[in-house]
């Protein structure tokens, strides 16, 4: 059985950008693939940027892509407390991440997943206990 998975924003940014269709087609099946086995984690950070990034980038009517995250709510989704900023600016200062990827790690530490989708951070690195991959790479093990 696979183990629980984050997936950071740009993983369904790119299943609706239709300019690279292998990318696309990857994205969508990663993200169907763990969603049928409840096995994908999202934060509400995933949500706003994916709002934010789809309607501003990629032009996706605001309708639809509210209807989007509609939907994406329906996977496991992370919310944060207060002490939450605290351990994701931690993450920042010692890993010398973002700030926002520092959330992002974060959301995918307390969420409970052995995996982090993004391809903004070093494919194979480690951060905080989770397993970077980035699934578009050659070389990447998305199971």
């Amino acid at each position: 059985m696979k183990q629980p998975a984050f997936f950071d924003t740009n993983i369904f940014v790119y299943a609706d950008d239709d300019s690279d269709p292998h990318r696309q087609d990857s994205a969508i099946e990663l993200v169907v693939r763990y969603q049928e086995q409840g096995l994908a984690i999202i934060s509400l950070q995933v949500l706003q940027e994916y709002f934010a990034i789809s309607t501003r980038k990629l032009g996706v009517d605001p309708e639809l892509a509210q209807k989007k995250v509609e939907l994406m709510t329906g996977l496991r989704v992370v919310r944060f407390v207060e002490d939450d900023i605290i351990r994701a600016i931690e993450l920042h200062r010692l890993h010398r991440i973002s700030f926002w990827d520092a959330m992002i790690v974060h959301a995918a530490k307390i969420g409970g997943a052995d995996v982090l989708f993004s391809e903004d951070l070093q494919d194979g690195g480690r951060l905080a206990g989770i397993r970077v991959v980035n699934p578009f790479r050659k070389s990447s093990h998305t199971s």
